[in-house]
């Protein structure tokens, strides 16, 4: 039996990594280690920093490039390889002989072997088969050696409802009633014409809003897919829509007309009904809410009911490019929605194994699974949960039998209610996060990662900007036969030009709350078709034969692969005596912002004449840039000019460089308002996105927009960014604080 212990420490084959092209560093990596560049960059006109050349980022960049990918252009300078390692409490095994290790510890035999052990056709949050399953990897834990806990949680979730049913009426035609939901919908009955939406993005009822199509009260019928369950009704519920009805399309989804949806729609994660605290014991706190959730109906409906509907509708023609003959549906197209979800107290177990270091024990990185699926959930959860078992036995067993001594340590964790929201994993870290803050210094998730063949354009990877040179040289090094096809490629040609995309991470993967609601720079990946999305996430048909099906019966080998992934991240992060994070790729993404913020001034400006907001001169987030500039780069010749055999100078190093994510976090908004306050990767009013987006309204002079409370959003994100590079420099002495 799982039990509560309150001790936590005892927590398309491309990758497409986001770099800014918009502004680029004016100086070189090699060129600033052992000194400051003579050039200030919030000094730089805006103008001029529109035009920077890209050779000075691609010197920057390629010098982080190991020696055999590096372009001739590329000059000689300051490598990472070439840090002397110390020789102190945990002497260091030599990397090649940690990367051979885990590739003969990890086996398609073993992988196939505990795929079919954790399988299970019913483990949803909270049930007795996902309690079984819990145990089943508690107990795997401790036969590795490792030492383990559990965390118990008591969350509010909504489960359809028990006794009666939810159900739709279109015009006079007969009652639906659909097996699948949505959790965390309102409740009741809302009754209102049909408008098709496509996907419910934003950009889609800007083009219905700009048809001049009333859309209050009307219920939304969208297409699943591109976006959230959660994004879609938000997005409805801002033009005021009174429900949403979600379907899967079968262009989109290969799953029958027959097979319902399930999902959840909180705009958040965790449990909703304690945002910002962890759910340990609800009667000890007042009642309380998540903003995040919606005021509107949802439901999901199949796709047999959708096109019936859509069949069925009148009204003027879709816009142009939205690939259907079907019409956006008239007044009197009417129908009726009624939820009658219920909401219920689980108990949900995390469960917990650590391997501990043999320096800094009290540094780790975290290796996470979701455990619970809404069905058999086998790409969703098993295939995650086994390659988490995996690498635990495979890491314990170099340590155990091959002399590897981590110096610092690898927690694996097993989380339940994933599904409704990464509940398990956010309140795990509501519960602790003053002790994860300078500890977990990094998070890895295996959720999903298997979910196609590789081929091309098959393989995607989130990740924290930190974590992309770790990520690139993961691929280089564990997977060289993907470079070819992942765009994380140099094209390296006579010009030397560099192409980076990264995928964004989405709100729903457990990656996300540990990057933007706790600060800890983290990753995500995948396997993947390349076509297509996944068809069965969220259906009942994510089974073993279905994945097999997609992936040419590879499971096992694509497992394998992907623990190889996600292992040599994890061990490069515990093996090195510094963390392997770049702190200048965060430059490129503030400097983005900060030319669109500038132009987006200019031409408010222009529209908005002796509006006193606009003397706040844009210099202020310009200089903060430079702050942060100066301060990764002062740090980097502190690393090339301090003695790294030296074990306390390195905890004193990485100290500074675990400050950089979690400092990025908002200290003016509410967690339980905003919970996502990383100002450049977090979603509310205070990110520098949001800023943007804020001065695009002022300028159409849009009702919703205030001159006043974008100054002091301003202000707040120029000194989140200003305090992050304060911290970064260290010493209070070495502060470069002109603002």
């Amino acid at each position: 039996m799982i039990r509560l212990t309150q001790n936590m420490e005892g927590d398309t084959g491309h990758v497409e990594i986001i770099q800014s092209s918009d502004i680029n560093e004016p100086f070189g990596v090699g060129n600033h280690l052992n000194r400051k560049s003579s050039r200030k960059p919030d000094s730089v006109p805006i103008p001029y920093l529109e035009s920077l050349p890209l050779s000075g980022y691609l010197i920057g960049y390629l010098v982080h490039r190991n020696k055999d990918l590096a372009p001739t252009c590329a000059p000689s300078a300051f490598r990472y390889e070439d840090i002397p390692h110390e020789t102190g409490a945990a002497p260091l095994m030599d990397w090649d002989d940690v990367k051979k290790l885990l590739a003969q510890k990890l086996t398609t035999s073993s992988m196939d072997a505990v795929l079919g052990q954790l399988s299970s056709s019913n483990h949803r949050a909270g049930s007795p088969g996902d309690e079984d399953l819990g145990n089943k990897v508690l107990k795997k834990f401790k036969e590795y050696g490792m030492k383990t806990w559990t965390d118990e949680h008591f969350v509010k979730v909504q489960d359809p409802p028990a006794s009666g049913y939810n159900r739709i009426v279109f015009k006079n035609g007969p009652e639906e009633r659909p097996t699948g939901f949505l959790s965390y919908s309102a409740s009741g009955t809302a009754r209102g014409a049909v408008l098709y939406a496509r996907y419910g993005e934003e950009k889609e009822l800007k083009q219905l809003k700009d048809m001049n199509i009333d859309m209050n009260g009307r219920v939304m019928l969208v297409r699943a897919g591109r976006i959230s369950f959660a994004e879609k009704v938000a997005n409805a519920a801002k033009v005021n829509a009174s429900a949403v009805l979600i379907y899967p399309d079968p262009a989109d989804y290969s799953i029958g007309e027959s097979s319902p949806l399930f999902g959840h729609v909180h705009m958040g994660s965790g449990d909703p009904y304690t945002p910002g605290f962890p759910s340990f014991n609800h009667t000890q706190f007042p009642p309380v809410q998540s903003s995040g959730l919606p005021n509107i109906l949802a439901q999901t409906i199949t796709a047999g009911m959708g096109l019936n509907i859509l069949r069925q509708l009148g009204g003027r023609a879709q816009p142009d490019g939205w690939e259907s003959i079907n019409r956006l549906g008239d007044e009197s197209d009417v129908i009726t929605v009624e939820v009658n979800n219920v909401l219920t107290e689980k108990r949900i177990n995390n469960v917990f194994g650590v391997i501990k270091g043999f320096v800094d024990a009290d540094r780790y990185v975290v290796i996470g699974a979701q455990r619970d699926a809404w069905g058999p959930g086998f790409a969703a959860s098993t295939v995650g949960t086994s390659v988490l078992v995996e690498l635990a036995r495979s890491i314990s067993d170099m340590v155990e039998n091959d002399g590897f001594k981590p110096r610092r340590s690898i927690v694996f964790a097993s989380w339940s209610a994933g599904e409704y929201g990464s509940v398990g994993a956010t309140e795990w870290l509501e519960g602790y996060l003053s002790s994860l803050s300078m500890k977990a210094f990094t998070y890895i998730n295996l959720d999903g990662i298997v979910t196609g063949i590789y081929c091309q354009n098959g393989f995607k990877v989130a990740a924290s900007p930190l974590l992309h040179s770790l990520v690139q040289n993961a691929l280089k090094e564990v997977t060289p036969q993907l470079i070819s096809s992942v765009e994380i490629i140099l094209l390296v040609s006579f010009i030397c030009k560099i192409k980076q995309d990264l995928e964004p991470l989405r709100m729903d993967s457990a990656a996300y709350p540990f990057l933007a609601f706790s600060g800890i720079p983290s990753v995500a990946f995948r396997f993947h078709s390349g076509s297509s999305d996944y068809p069965y996430f969220g259906t009942t048909l994510d089974t073993q034969q279905n994945l097999n099906s997609i992936t040419a019966s590879q499971v096992p080998q694509l497992a394998v692969r992907a623990g190889q992934f996600a292992g040599h991240i994890a061990l490069r992060l515990v093996h090195d005596h510094l963390l392997q994070m770049d702190l200048k790729k965060y430059n490129q993404l503030i400097r983005s912002h900060v030319v669109q913020i500038n132009a987006r001034v200019k031409n408010v400006q222009r529209f908005i004449f002796f509006n006193a907001v606009f003397v706040l001169p844009v210099q202020w987030l310009i200089m903060a840039s430079g702050s942060y500039s100066r301060a990764s780069s002062a740090l980097a010749a502190d690393i090339q000019n301090s003695d790294l055999e030296d074990i306390e100078m390195c905890r004193v190093i990485n100290d500074r460089i675990m400050t950089v994510e979690r400092n990025f976090l908002s200290p003016y908004v509410s967690p339980r308002d905003s919970p996502f306050r990383h100002i450049l990767l977090g979603s509310g009013p205070h990110t520098l996105k949001a800023l943007t987006s804020h001065l695009d309204s002022l300028k159409t002079a849009n009702p919703d927009a205030n001159a006043e409370l974008f100054r002091n959003q301003f202000a707040r994100a120029t000194w989140t960014i200003q305090t992050c590079a304060n911290s970064l420099a260290g010493d209070i002495w070495s502060l470069d604080n002109e603002i």
